[in-house]
């Protein structure tokens, strides 16, 4: 009996590099927000410059991994069922970007459902009601804070809206990009990429926007209570996913402009959209739960 071939990558610098610069990436992070007494200079936290060093990193890590991960391809050495760990490490990274997204979602249901109708009195609560904030109503999205800050809710039929018929177009215009590689149309493949990597692009600089009507017209800040701080996390995290999938989405065009691909050998293609139909889905539900309803 043959022994099926499995490549076994050589030793890599890539895994120890990647280790460390999530950890100065989370280091920085975390001083950066609480701002520390350290400062860099005349004003700022030195946690902020540590959290960029970090990203530079992580980008470096990424394009020298990746980088190796496509040469290996190019050159034939992934067996099949290297490629089927490749698409069981793919899902597996979406379910985990699920757990991800779940929590946050569970937080906003949390505060909305639960939270926000017990200190109006539900489940009688009217003792802690009445003495800790007696004139508080079950009303979403909660407009005061108990410190007495005004905010609005932002609209789901401007912006928003628009955003949402862009990201589901992108999923339209990137299944057309993969339905074109599988017929070996290499002329329409980078077309649909290129408009596929403008809708991202274009809903990235309209989220720019959003944040700042937020901030200088609505007074919606991350310090705007329960609402502002669930908001600007779900909305933020998943800009940033579109960032990265956006960015993952011009690396497939150029490939593809370099003829990387082919039809029969395309799982990297494949993964991105993936990703990028899982950040869609995600924006569907932020967008009927945060901004609608």
């Amino acid at each position: 009996m043959e022994t099926p071939r499995y490549y076994v990558p050589h030793s890599s610098p890539w895994p120890i590099i990647g280790s460390v610069a999530l950890a100065v990436t989370a280091y920085g992070a975390v001083n950066f927000i609480h701002q520390s007494t350290e400062k860099v200079g005349a004003e700022g936290s030195w946690g902020q410059p540590v959290f960029f060093i970090g990203l530079a990193m992580i980008a470096f890590m990424m394009f020298g991994w990746f980088g190796t991960v496509i040469r290996e391809s190019i050159r034939g050495m992934n067996s099949d069922m290297m490629d089927r760990s490749y698409r069981q490490g793919m899902a597996w990274f979406i379910v985990s970007e699920i757990m991800f997204f779940g929590v946050f979602f569970g937080a906003l249901f949390y505060a909305r459902i639960i939270s926000v109708p017990w200190l109006a009195g539900a489940g009688n609560n009217l003792e802690t009601h009445v003495l800790l904030w007696p004139d508080f109503a079950d009303i979403w999205p909660l407009f005061m804070t108990p410190g007495g800050s005004i905010t609005e809710a932002m609209e789901a039929w401007g912006l928003p809206f628009v955003n949402t018929v862009i990201l589901v177009t992108s999923s339209v215009t990137v299944t057309f990009a993969h339905w074109a590689l599988k017929k070996n149309q290499r002329v329409l493949l980078p077309v649909w990429l290129a408009i596929t990597v403008a809708l991202g692009t274009t809903f990235l600089i309209l989220q720019v926007i959003e944040y700042q009507e937020a901030y200088t017209e609505l007074g919606l800040t991350m310090g705007s209570g329960i609402y502002g701080s669930t908001f600007f996390l779900l909305t933020g995290f998943h800009g940033a996913h579109v960032t990265m999938g956006t960015i993952m989405l011009a690396v497939m065009l150029l490939r593809s402009l370099r003829g990387h691909f082919s039809a029969d050998n395309h799982f990297a293609f494949e993964a991105v959209s993936w990703y990028w139909h899982f950040v869609d889905v995600v924006w569907l539900f932020l967008f009927t739960f945060v901004y609608w309803f």
